[in-house]
């Protein structure tokens, strides 16, 4: 083993395992990153080699040491026997779904999902022969009841997209695990640094590297992890698929993992205040945070999570769709965007009422998600207050 790189990184913290994971400068001439390997081909020295298909590297589909790196990076992270990169994080969860998933199988997925992953569900899962059921993401341990026999995965995403719902995720695992079935969770949210999924019963964990693994807006990346139940299962499916994410962007996720708690942190504290202000606001009816002790799912949230990041929704009180767009076209300092995880702060109004098909959703007013940046909050304040401003006047 290099004296470059810790012998056992399970008994350093997570900062430190941050910075060490994935990596071996004794492997790149004592280089600190891993390089950008770009390539396709691999050469065999004799035919014996080529035969048996001996050696690190077999062709690019199957691997390259900027890959490998992440790979073996965020299954340290996770807590994972395995980990497959992807270039989308919906790429992540298509893999996912592929790898438990087969004709005939019967999927229960939240009401409050991610709105692409319902969208691949009923399109090209149900051409192929799978059945998607939506659940109310507050069952809890009630999926029982929904189970059939040939009921093969159920997906969680906590909280659940835009609106937040707080899942019972060791509930949810433990009652599908005693059916057989497989237990995938969209974790793009919190990430392992704030969840670890693999300890809490997920057997298939998808993360979109596009938000806080890069915090910069410019990165597509998925990431699936898998327990060592469904690790070989995964790594199958995804050598069957080729979904392979590109090697400059396997390096900015590298680069990105190093700082990766630290923004996170900043991430957090930035958007508990900013969800307090808020809560104060005259204008606002509710805020949609977990971490807020006036939260429905606060308690879950305490219980199960290390931390919250800097994403969350608020309602407002009744207002006109002038008023609205009023007060969010002349914002400054956020922008319009269906991302987040980046340096900069987003704001994006939705409204879920047209594909929810289990839950109604029931507002006082227009909805609105935000991801708090990095920018000073005193400056983040003004330029919302003088969005109330405009609100009110056009109201």
């Amino acid at each position: 083993m290099s004296r470059h790189q810790p012998p056992d990184l399970d008994r350093f913290g997570e900062r430190t395992r941050l910075v060490h994971l994935g990596r071996d400068p004794s492997e790149q001439h004592g280089f600190v990153n891993t390089p950008i390997y770009r390539g396709s081909t691999v050469l065999y020295p004799d035919t014996e080699t080529f035969n048996a298909r001996k050696g690190r590297y077999t062709y690019g589909t199957q691997g390259t040491p900027t890959r490998e790196s992440l790979e073996r990076a965020w299954s340290g992270l996770s807590g994972a026997a395995d980990t497959v990169l992807s270039p989308s994080g919906l790429a992540a969860v298509t893999v996912a779904l592929l790898t438990c998933c087969e004709a005939g199988s019967h999927l229960l997925v939240p009401d409050s999902v991610y709105r692409p992953t319902r969208i691949f569900c009923d399109g090209f899962l149900a051409r192929f022969g799978v059945e998607t059921t939506y659940y109310d993401p507050l069952v809890g341990a009630g999926i029982r009841d929904l189970f059939r026999p040939n009921t093969k995965a159920v997906f969680t995403e906590a909280p659940g997209s835009q609106t937040f719902e707080m899942q019972d995720v060791p509930a949810i695992a433990e009652a599908a695990h005693a059916w057989g079935a497989c237990v995938l969770m969209d974790n793009t949210w919190a990430t392992p640094l704030l969840f670890p999924p693999h300890e809490r019963g997920v057997d298939l964990a998808i993360e979109a590297g596009t938000k806080y693994l890069s915090g910069g807006s410019d990165l597509l990346l998925g990431l699936t992890s898998a327990n060592a139940a469904w690790a070989k299962r995964l790594r199958e499916t995804y050598n069957q698929l080729s979904i392979l994410a590109g090697p400059e962007d396997c390096f900015l996720g590298l680069r990105g993992l190093r700082t990766m708690r630290l923004r996170l942190r900043e991430h957090e504290a930035q958007a508990i205040e900013m969800a307090r202000w808020f809560a104060d606001r005259p204008e606002v009816a509710r805020v949609l945070h977990p971490a807020l002790p006036s939260d429905p799912g606060h308690a879950l949230w305490r219980r199960d999570f290390k931390g919250a990041s800097g994403l969350f929704s608020i309602v407002l009180k009744a207002a006109s769709p002038a008023a609205l767009a009023a007060m969010v076209d002349g914002l400054e300092l956020f922008g319009i965007g269906a991302s987040w995880g980046g340096f900069e702060s987003l704001v994006l109004p939705f409204d879920p009422s047209a594909y929810r098909t289990v839950t109604r959703w029931e507002a006082e007013g227009p909805a609105l998600r935000f991801h708090i940046g990095l920018e000073d909050l005193d400056d983040l304040k003004r330029d919302l207050d003088a969005g109330f401003a405009r609100l009110r006047a056009t109201t």
